[in-house]
This record gives C-alpha cells, structure tokens and sequence, in this order.
C-alpha cells in the first residue's frame, strides 16, 4: 500500500540548477527557509527526502490539456493528418462516449501528468454534440474533485462555433472556470470571438481561447487583446502559430496589443509540430508560434503539451521535460528559458502563485536525477520526486542492468596514450 502523499518539512542535499548544493525548509505549503547543504547524512525520518544526485526545481504546470480526449488515440484508430482529419475522428468518436469513460481516461491522463512533475492542470473540455453535452464536464468535474488535494485542476469550456451560447452557461454553472473556444474554425472569427468573450465578461470569469491555430489566414489575436484591454479577469491564448508565419512589421503590432492588454501566450509544441505543415511537403514549417520575438518583447509566456495520444497527437509522455526539449530544439530557446516555460511561465498565464526554490515561494517541487538542467532536460531521468502543497504526491524510481563491455584489448597505442 502506498504511503503517500505524506507531508515534507525538509529537503537535504539538493542541486540547484546554479550547481549550489542546499537544505530547503518547508512550511506547510510554503519554502521557509534555504541553507547551503551541510553534507551530514541525515537520520531516516519520514518527513524528510535526501536528494543526493538530485536537480531540485520548481515543479512544471501544464497550461492547455485536453484530459476528455487523452488516450483515446487507440480507441479510435484514427488517420493520421492535420487538424481536420482529427477534428472529424474525435467528432466521429463523440458518439459513443459516456460520461464514465471520459472520467477513466481523464483522471488517468491527469495521474500519469502528475508521476511525471505537473502539480497544477488547465484542461480544457468539449461541450458535446448529442443529448447530453454536458458528458464531458460532469466527467472532468468528478476528477477534479478526485485529486484535490493531490494536484490543481482548472477546467475550461471549449465551446466551437456551433455550440449554442446558453451550453457554456450551463457548464459555468456545473463548475467550469474558464470560457474558451476555437474562433478561428468558425466561418465568421470575429463575430465568435467577441460572442465568447462577451460570455466571459458577463459572467465576470476568465478566458483562454484557442488562436489562430493556423499557418494562413487573418490573425484574431489583435482583436481579442483589444476586446480584453480593460479586463480585470485573465486572459489567455493558446497555439498562435499564425504569429510564427507573420512578416516581423505584423507581428510587432499584434505584440503591442498584446502587451497593452497582458495576455498570456501558451505555446505548445508537440501538438502543433505534428498537426501543422501537412500541406507543405517541401520546406515543412514548423507550426510554432513567434517564441523569440514574445519573450524578448516582455510577453508572458507558457508552454504544455496539448493533445496526448488522442487524434490531434498520436504521441506525447504526459512530461514537461519533453515540452522543454522541443522547445529548445524546434523553438531555438535556451534550456533556462525552456524549462521557464513549462514552470514560471505556465503557472503565471494560469494566473497561479509563484512557486519553487525561493522563500516565500509555494511549495510545488519536482526532483529529476541529474546533474544539471542540461542533463534533465535531455534525459528526462524516471527518478523523480513530486511535492504539492508541501506533500510529497509521486516519488519514481528506475533500475538500469547493463551488460558489462568486453575488456579492451591493450594495444600498443592503447597503453601509450594512457601512460
């Protein structure tokens, strides 16, 4: 029987991704103090981990999932192709749904997503065709009220454009947080645009939208900055890669409406490197979003994984560390400003506190085997540590049994180089 989650007051011999060595002392939920490490072994105690060998961080969010879809890839068999051919398998799929397989995919999607380091969850949820819409929030709700405790859930609406109006009323109601949509499927953008925001705004709620997912076609993200200029409430935009196709004089104006209003920007590379570009066999684009020119502009800016193993993403490790690698190798960022995005940058487009290895910090952790954020990054070492709330939640271990090398023959070039 597992003993977790149990409660954490202490973490000895910690790396820091400066290479510092350190002693962190939890609060309940809050970093209270950090030491240099002392080195002393320390005395078997249950509310204590030794991290000898371990890069201690703060631990990843993921800023844009889709727990009603994950893992559904192998229920469906779809074809593999861009976002119209998986917008029609899972509409296909929805048919056959029920409430309590939903439930058993998402809250196994959201439990691997926490084995891995993620703490805190923005899952967005279709409002379904049929007789019971509503399938999929009833099912993300049971699991959210599930793991409170072991993670941070926060549901957000995704209502396409034929969803009538009054089914996000009703899935607010249900307990939903955020109002989202796909405007740019819609045969009128704009006019979806402001029909969800202006949901947003009379409900007084926040929204997250899904933007401009496209390589072509009119950008919405400068108009949807413009709707929210005065908001009080978060505002968020996910994929944006049309930003990554615009010539740079156009994409500086929609950056300005952009910084004018703070919405966050949420990147998300796995996803959009497998659906965009399908047209272009010959010099492929990448299908990102302008990461370079938002960052060094001052965007707020997050990074997730999206779709795992459903039909907008036939793969995916349910793991931050695969986000920042992409990121590193198809978004060009720096490993500091990678793992940012799936750690500061995401919790702070979810409009989450401050969390990690600071004081005063919120006691949300991730310790990767490793000696530096190179090697974590790179691979992504199953032994992990996950601390929510100042509890420790998931703890992975790994054995490795390698063959042993034949003994190298001592040739005479061999032994000279040695001497």
């Amino acid at each position: 029987m597992s003993s977790l989650p149990r409660h954490i007051s202490r973490l000895v011999n910690a790396t820091l991704p400066d290479g510092s060595r350190v002693d962190v002392t939890l609060n309940g939920s809050t970093v209270s103090s950090i030491v240099p490490a002392t080195g002393l072994d320390t005395a078997i105690n249950p509310d204590t981990l030794d991290l000898t060998g371990f890069l201690l961080l703060a631990a990843p969010a993921e800023p844009h999932a889709h727990l009603d879809k994950a893992l559904s890839w192998d229920l469906i068999n779809p074809p593999m192709g861009d976002l119209e051919l998986a917008i029609q398998s899972w509409h296909d799929y929805t048919e056959v749904m029920t409430m309590i397989s939903i439930a058993d995919r998402a809250r196994q999607a959201a439990l691997l997503l926490l084995r891995q380091g993620i703490t805190a969850v923005r899952t967005h949820v279709d409002l379904l065709a049929g007789d019971d819409p509503m399938r999929g929030v009833h099912a993300l709700v049971r699991v959210r009220d599930e793991l409170r405790g072991l993670m941070d859930i926060e549901l957000v609406a995704l209502a396409g454009p034929f969803v009538p109006s009054e089914h996000v009323d009703e899935a607010l109601d249900l307990g939903v947080d955020l109002v989202g949509g796909a405007p740019h499927l819609s045969e009128d953008p704009i006019a979806d645009l402001r029909r969800l925001v202006g949901i947003a705004e009379r409900r007084g709620v926040g929204s997250d939208i899904h933007t401009d997912e496209s390589l072509t076609g009119v950008p919405t993200l400068g108009e949807y900055a413009r709707l929210v200029r005065d908001w009080t409430a978060p505002a968020s935009a996910g994929h944006c890669v049309r930003l990554g196709t615009l010539e740079p004089n156009e994409l500086a104006a929609v950056i300005v409406e952009v910084l004018a209003s703070d919405i966050g920007i949420i990147s998300l590379p796995i996803t959009n490197l497998y659906l965009q570009g399908w047209q272009h066999p010959v010099g492929t684009p990448r299908g990102l979003t302008a990461l370079r020119a938002l960052l060094d502009a001052g965007v707020r800016v997050g990074a997730g994984a999206d779709n795992v193993r459903d039909p907008f993403n036939p793969v995916g490790r349910s793991d931050a560390l695969e986000t920042a690698s992409l990121l590193v190798s198809a978004g060009h960022l720096t490993l500091d400003e990678a793992y940012a995005a799936v750690s500061s940058g995401a919790r702070s487009v979810m409009s989450l506190p401050v969390a990690g290895v600071e004081v005063g910090a919120a006691a949300e952790l991730l310790a990767v085997r490793g000696t530096n954020l190179s090697d974590v990054v790179a691979n992504a070492s199953a032994d992990r540590f996950v601390i929510h709330a100042g509890r420790l939640v998931a703890h992975s271990t790994v054995t490795y049994d390698v063959a042993t090398p034949l003994q190298a023959v001592d040739s005479p070039a061999f032994l000279a180089e040695t001497r």
